[in-house]
């Protein structure tokens, strides 16, 4: 025997309803998460890389002003005279002129100091990147290190000096404090967990807020690669982070990041709105069809009743419903016409012929009568 679950209106009601009323607003829900999404990391990108361009095109021109300073100077025939004497008073006027510079120095082409703005001795700077470049016959060398002359971290930029056939005769170079460049760049704040660093093309840090060495196997900085600028989400600390990493034109990653969930804290609010008015509806629906299923249902079961009690012989019960418009009316009359057949039926059985019944039940035995005859 196959036993068959019994499913009431009610249930069936509530669930109508709530496919009624919950899939489109599951469907706005979707769209409009969408369209939040998309619109949400544009102004993100925007964000994080727009504070990145202005930074690199900062550093970008600062480091081009410098090299600017380097080639005018470079160019004086007292510096390309590599004459101790002539070349000093060049040096010490840079170096007075600008307060962040606190060496400017030329270098013979075997690594040793020619000529020093200050009183230190000599040092052979053979070992440097930025001297080797220029030496080379690259236009421009840099390198940030620590500095031999301060101890501190630096940015050293150097420019060839030649002779008038072109050759490289020595290289002209300054050194510049970077604490200026490091607190611009340390100080960008974007939202409560945002912020910027700097890092030269070995990782090597240049400003960061709070990091010093190196930062060569940060995802961003990993992830930019060779690439001009990339976006990057990662994880970090046990949270995920959203990163726009930019190259500047010394071959530096400038990186701004920020926590992906403050970033994307718009989205959230928005799915949190989104569950409550779901949660909410899925509430509201099941209070209606608590109303309004009891308005089908009893009728329906005092129907089934009355049904019933017609097919024991019980023809007692009056049926209320007969005066309903709707299908429910509908059903009740037909159960009524039922009910006087049966009953007609079995005065007949008793009676043997109509006499003795009312006009009404006369009338409906005929009609009755020449239905089965």
């Amino acid at each position: 025997m196959t036993l068959r679950m019994r499913v009431g209106i009610l249930p069936k009601v509530f669930v109508t309803m709530v496919f009624v009323t919950v899939i489109p607003l599951a469907v706005i829900w979707y769209l409009g998460y969408q369209a939040t999404m998309d619109r949400l990391s544009k102004d993100i990108d925007d964000r994080l890389s727009g504070v990145a361009n202005n930074a690199v095109t900062h550093v970008n021109a600062w480091v081009d002003t410098h090299a600017r300073l380097l080639g005018q100077n470079a160019a004086l025939g007292d510096i390309a005279s590599m004459d101790p004497k002539r070349q000093r008073p060049v040096l010490e006027s840079i170096a007075r002129t600008y307060p962040w510079i606190f060496l400017a120095h030329t270098v013979a082409p075997n690594g040793m100091n020619v000529t020093r703005n200050d009183q230190e001795a000599p040092k052979d700077y053979n070992d440097r990147k930025w001297f080797q470049q220029p030496a080379a016959g690259a236009p421009l060398g840099w390198q940030v290190l620590i500095s031999r002359t301060t101890g501190q971290p630096a940015f050293n930029l150097a420019t060839p000096i030649r002779n008038p056939l072109g050759g490289v005769i020595g290289v002209l170079s300054i050194g510049m404090h970077i604490d200026e460049l490091t607190r611009t760049i340390a100080n960008v704040h974007i939202g409560a967990t945002g912020f910027a660093f700097l890092v030269d093309e070995r990782g090597a840090v240049i400003a960061h807020p709070k990091a010093r060495g190196s930062l060569a196997q940060h995802p961003a900085v990993i992830a930019v690669g060779s690439e001009s600028k990339k976006k990057v989400v990662f994880e970090e600390g046990g949270k995920t982070v959203v990163a726009y990493a930019q190259k500047t034109d010394q071959g530096w990653t400038f990186v701004t990041q920020q926590d992906y969930a403050e970033a994307y804290a718009p989205i959230d609010d928005a799915n949190r709105k989104a569950l409550i008015l779901l949660v909410g509806s899925v509430v509201f629906v099941g209070l209606l069809a608590s109303v309004l299923a009891p308005r089908l249902t009893h009728p329906i079961r005092n129907l089934t009743e009355i049904a019933d009690a017609i097919s024991r012989g019980q023809l007692g019960d009056q049926i209320h419903e007969v005066e309903r418009s709707d299908e429910i009316g509908g059903l009740a009359r037909a159960i009524d016409r039922l009910k006087m057949s049966v009953e007609l039926a079995m005065r007949r059985l008793v009676v043997g012929d109509p006499r003795g019944l009312t006009p009404r039940e006369q009338a409906a035995a005929a009609a009755i009568g020449r239905r089965d005859g």
